[in-house]
Order: C-alpha cells, then structure tokens, then sequence
C-alpha cells in the first residue's frame, strides 16, 4: 500500500468528505456523525470537543499541502469561541451546545478543554494569528483555576461525577502542551507539559512495566485489585508517540531518560499484548497482567499503532517497516472500503463485523495523525 494511496485517499476522498457533507454551513459547525451514504445525523448536543478535533486536523492538512483547508476551520473555530466559552457567564468551555445554538451541556471537561487548547495552537500555526495564542494562554489558565488539583493532577469534570481520576485527559493535555509550545516557544506550555510527563512517569504507569491504567483512585493509585485494571494498548501506543514528542522538543529534561524508557516499554507492551501477530489488529482493552479484556477493535487503536510504526520504520526498524504494509492494506479493507468513499467503519468485532451503523467525525484526528506519520517516513 503506496504512500500516494494514503495521499490520494486523504486529499481526493476523506478531508473534502468531512469538510463538505460534513460541516454544517448554516452553523459554521461541523456535523458529529455522518450516515454510510455520507448524509448528516442529527443529534442533540454538538460537543467541543468533535469540534476542536476537526479544526486541528484542517489546520493541520493546511500546513501539510492538501490545499486551501483551514479557512472553514478558523470560521468554524470563531463560531465555537463565540459559543462555547464562557456562554453562561463563567470561566472555561462549555461542554455542548443544543440544536438551538445554546449551551446544552455546561460541564466542565477537562478532556475538551485539552481539545480546544491543541485546536489554537494549530490555528496560529496556519495563521499566524496571535489572538489563538491569547485564546489558549487564557484557557490554560482557566484549567488551572477549575481543574488543578492540591495534590497534583486535574479533575475530569466540574462539577465532579466520581472520585476516578482517569489518564485519557492528561494525555491529551500534554499533547495540546507540547503543540503549543512547538509552534510559539513559550516555556508556560513546557512547564505544564513537563507536569503532566511527571504525573504519568510516577503514577499512570506501573514500576518496572509498560503498562499505563487507564482509572485510578483518588490517591493516584490503581483503582482496581491486580490483574483487573484496565488497560488500553491504542493509548499505551498514543504515550509512546507523545513521549517521543517530548524528547525532541525537551532532550534536556531533568526527566529524559524516564520519558525515553516509557517511550519504548509502552510501545512494545502494547505491541506484546495488545497486537494480534496474525492480523496486526490492535485489541480495545487488555488487564495489566496481560489478559485480553475486549476483542472488539475500533479504528483509532490501528492508526495509532500505525503511527508508531512508521516512527520506528524512520528509524530503521524493518519489521516495523514490513508491518506498515500489511496495517494499510487492512485499513483500508475492513475500516475504509472504497464504497465508503472517504468514509469509515470506527469499530468492528474479533470476526471483523461492523459494531456501528454511522461514521464519527472524531476519527479523523486520529486517522490523520497516523497518516502523516506514514507520508513522513517516505
């Protein structure tokens, strides 16, 4: 499977599908669901962070040469500040918006507001507008006001809906950090960064392992007996890449030879336990032990294994190299067959049979973000 395949299919197919069928042009929104024949799925909420998720990835296809993408994304971005933030009068993000334009869900959330921070700092990176750098300076601040906690680490939620502090938004808060401070060189985004790294080397990741948990208690410790806590191989292999995002933006990080440690065990756990070795299909969910807890797959774990492997391909792994092949020719196959015309299947069961019946907008972060690891490897 040629690196012009994924080219063509990002550039001919998937973008120009989410862009047109999938953006509400009355609303200057983008639809959170499409149908298999690509028409629109009405719902009540529209959530920030679809929203973010799809303003990155057309900022992004910007900078990467598919053409005049980002212009309905920064208008759609302009839309979403005007609705989203502090809409009913207090700091941060709403969390959806109803068909009515108001504010349908005010959670607070801690993983949208992760979104809407890296959806800013790709939007001053295709437009070298410092108003988005402002914009997530505030918010960043706001995050801290509303979700840093005494004892390190933030809240999921305000208000709180349990005591579970759960890794995913970390994780995605150190990827906007490290986003922002690539694109304008501020140490404010660093710092918070290397707060976030710290948190996952001394608690999400258990000693002397790759294994990363996705829920813990309110001491930061596992939330469940050994051997029943969940883990998550497309996220052991999402840290992996973001350790090695953080190493090549701080190589001289009190913290290096940790992140580059973790980089490496979670990226071959994930690959030990998560992966099948006949089909290279990354499983939903394992236990720390080992033991497969989900068979289901969905398509965002593929991408991310993916783009660990054209990683290690770069860097002269060839049986990560001979993976690439195999990986495409299967997604493009069982997740994004040619009558989907741009489309996708997002979860599929261990016999590889369609778990959804419509296509989710919020793949296509992931599915660029393997992509364009692929294309940089050529």
């Amino acid at each position: 499977m040629s690196h012009d395949t994924w080219r063509r299919w990002l550039s001919e197919s998937a973008l120009p599908l989410w862009s047109e069928n999938g953006f509400d042009t009355d609303r200057s929104l983008f639809h959170e669901r499409l149908t298999f024949d690509h028409q629109p799925i009405a719902l009540p909420e529209l959530r920030l962070m679809v929203q973010a998720r799809q303003v990155s990835t057309y900022c992004r296809a910007e900078l990467d040469g598919f053409g005049n993408t980002a212009a309905r994304s920064l208008r759609c971005l302009h839309e979403v500040k005007r609705r989203y933030w502090r809409s009913d009068d207090a700091p941060g993000w709403i969390f959806s918006l109803g068909p009515d334009g108001r504010p349908a869900d005010r959670r607070r959330d801690l993983y949208a507001h992760a979104f809407i921070l890296l959806a800013h700092g790709w939007a001053y990176h295709v437009s070298q507008d410092r108003q988005y750098l402002a914009v997530a300076q505030e918010t960043s601040l706001e995050i801290d006001r509303i979700f840093l906690m005494e004892h390190g680490g933030y809240r999921d939620t305000l208000p709180p809906a349990d005591s579970i502090h759960r890794q995913n938004p970390h994780m995605h808060l150190l990827e906007a950090y490290l986003a922002l401070f690539d694109v304008s060189g501020d140490s404010f985004y660093l710092d918070h960064a290397r707060r976030v790294a710290s948190l996952a080397l001394d608690h999400f990741i258990l000693p002397g392992t790759g294994m990363l948990l996705e829920f813990l208690d309110r001491t930061w410790a596992p939330l469940q007996a050994t051997g029943h806590n969940r883990v998550e191989p497309g996220h052991l292999l999402e840290w992996s890449w973001l350790f090695c995002e953080f190493a090549r933006l701080a190589p001289d990080d009190p913290n290096i030879d940790r992140v580059l440690d973790a980089k490496d065990r979670l990226a071959e756990t994930a690959m030990a336990y998560g992966v099948n070795t006949r089909t290279l299909v990354v499983c939903d969910a394992i236990t720390e032990n080992g033991t497969q807890l989900e068979t289901s797959t969905r398509i965002w774990p593929q991408t991310e294994f993916l783009r660990i492997l054209a990683l290690r391909a770069r860097g002269g792994d060839t049986q990560a190299a001979g993976f690439i092949e195999r990986q495409s020719a299967f997604f493009f196959e069982h997740y994004a067959p040619s009558r989907l015309r741009g489309g996708w299947i997002d979860r599929l069961d261990v016999h590889g049979v369609a778990l959804t019946d419509h296509m989710p907008a919020s793949s296509l972060y992931h599915i660029y973000g393997g992509a364009m690891e692929l294309l940089a490897s050529r």
